[in-house]
């Protein structure tokens, strides 16, 4: 699937298509209007993600201007802009949805998820081969045998086993365990996995964290060794 992300800020553009690159979107990235209106020459796209303020013309503008045009592209506008009257605007416009800034980057990918009708786990027992992981009890069982885990250690399970056999990106997990922006340099994440790593590996034959590497960890969704 393919994102065009129109952000002024570099920095954030650039944070914004590492995570989604990371969560196997395509992406494409303009810094003005003028910038867009090119790359939509380029092909179609499943999403849109765009600021309200752009150096050259305000996203509101381009936002009415693409859905005039007849496009139907889903759109999250994103804005410090947090008045009622910003949102009303941009849903107004014709914005799928409207994210406030600074904002978790886990909230925003679940809000393309949501857009793109990606599946979402709406079960409270995960699975994974022979691993169970009961969300509400908040216990955890490798073939008979349970596991004892840390708080931050369910918490980064629960991630991984939502997107069973799919990678998840180092942001994420982090954002779902820690507060506070992903530290880059940190082996903080890296540690906590190779414990959470050895204390399931301890029920059964097979492996089931994998590290992919470039982009974080997926756990496997097929059987487990018993």
């Amino acid at each position: 699937m393919r994102a065009l992300v129109i952000e002024d800020e570099k920095k954030l553009s650039d944070f914004i298509k590492k995570g989604l690159t990371q969560e196997g979107l395509s992406v494409d990235t303009a810094y003005t209007a003028r910038e867009a209106a090119k790359q939509s020459l380029n092909g179609v796209y499943d999403i849109i993600l765009l600021d309200v303020n752009l150096p050259d013309r305000d996203g509101f503008s381009v936002l009415k201007a693409l859905r005039e045009e007849g496009d139907t592209t889903p759109v999250i506008m994103l804005t410090a802009r947090g008045s009622v009257d910003d949102k009303v605007r941009g849903l107004e416009a014709g914005a799928n949805d409207y994210l406030t800034k600074p904002f978790a980057f886990r909230e925003l990918i679940a809000r393309v998820r949501v857009l793109l009708r990606a599946p979402q786990a709406p079960t409270d027992v995960l699975t994974a081969g022979n691993l169970v992981f009961d969300v509400r009890a908040r216990k955890v069982t490798r073939g008979t045998k349970p596991v004892a885990l840390t708080n931050k250690e369910l918490a980064l399970l629960e991630v991984l086993m939502r997107s069973a056999g799919r990678p998840v990106s180092r942001v994420v997990l982090w954002e779902h365990a820690w507060e506070g922006s992903f530290e880059v340099d940190s082996n903080v994440l890296d540690v906590h996995v190779s414990r959470l790593r050895r204390k399931i590996a301890a029920g059964g034959k097979e492996e089931l964290i994998q590290t992919v590497h470039g982009i974080g960890y997926k756990i496997e969704a097929g059987p487990g060794g018993k």
